[in-house]
């Protein structure tokens, strides 16, 4: 690991572009290339400006960039850290599950930070998704969910009041909540586009502002039909597959279509 921080001396006349990209460009590589592992300490802030002949600004936002792009972690007291490699996921989408059920199913554990928990006016596209009047109130949640402390998706919900009259009863899986209300959702209506991650949100997810990510919206239903939820969510696009599968139609259906 000292090598790689011992090559610094060279960043003057490595390429083109501002200091800290090439310092970014420099450790990024480093990590790509297997010669910074998943766990090395990265040299403090000073000593790392001395090797690279750079100041501390330069330093502090090249560390800053890589960090927001998923490179390094940060612990409080502790340092700065390789961040350990984000394994793909593959998602099936013929099953109407959380996110939690989702990570149980895979060993693991679903967290959540609170973004905000409101009751508040629905808009228009909310009143028309959930089948409200003007007057109806809906409960909203917005969370970042992490597995392990890497962030991989945000989650913004809107619920019926008269559903979710309480918005701070959520503490972890929305669903089992309200299969607990006797109001879980048996079916869904679910789209999925490509998008770019947003200044507000890059943060949030530890990701250039910019980068690719899913934008998910779904809206659930109970048995009756009623509209129980409008979830608009965001998944990062380096950790998340969406799998579905398909038949071939018999020949009915094929004459039909």
């Amino acid at each position: 690991m000292s090598d790689t921080f011992d090559e610094l001396g060279d960043l003057e006349a490595d390429g083109v572009g501002p200091l800290y990209l090439r310092l970014y460009r420099h450790i990024a590589e480093a990590i790509a290339g297997g010669r910074l592992q998943a766990g090395d300490t990265i040299l403090p802030e000073r000593e790392l400006a001395a090797r690279a002949g750079v100041s501390r600004v330069t330093v502090r936002r090249a560390i800053d960039e890589l960090v927001r792009a998923g490179y390094l972690v940060q612990r409080r007291g502790s340092g700065t850290f390789v961040s350990a490699p984000i394994g793909r996921m593959e998602q099936a989408l013929s099953v109407l599950s959380s996110f939690t059920e989702d990570m149980a199913r895979r060993g693991q554990t679903a967290e959540s930070r609170w973004i905000s928990r409101s009751i508040a006016t629905p808009s228009p596209d909310e009143i028309m998704a959930l089948g409200l009047r003007s007057e109806d109130r809906i409960s909203r949640l917005e969370r970042v969910r992490s597995v392990e402390g890497m962030p991989l998706a945000i989650e913004r919900a809107s619920i019926p009041e008269s559903l979710l009259p309480d918005p701070m009863a959520v503490e972890a899986s929305l669903y089992d909540w309200l299969a607990t209300a006797g109001n879980r959702p048996v079916s869904a209506v679910q789209r999925i586009s490509a998008a770019n991650v947003s200044r507000t949100d890059a943060p949030l997810l530890q990701i250039p502002e910019g980068a690719a990510v899913l934008r998910i919206e779904r809206v659930s239903h109970l048995p009756s039909g009623k509209a129980v939820e409008l979830t608009r969510s965001i998944y990062r696009g380096d950790a998340y597959d969406f799998a579905v599968e398909l038949k071939w139609a018999d020949s009915e259906e094929r004459t039909q279509t």
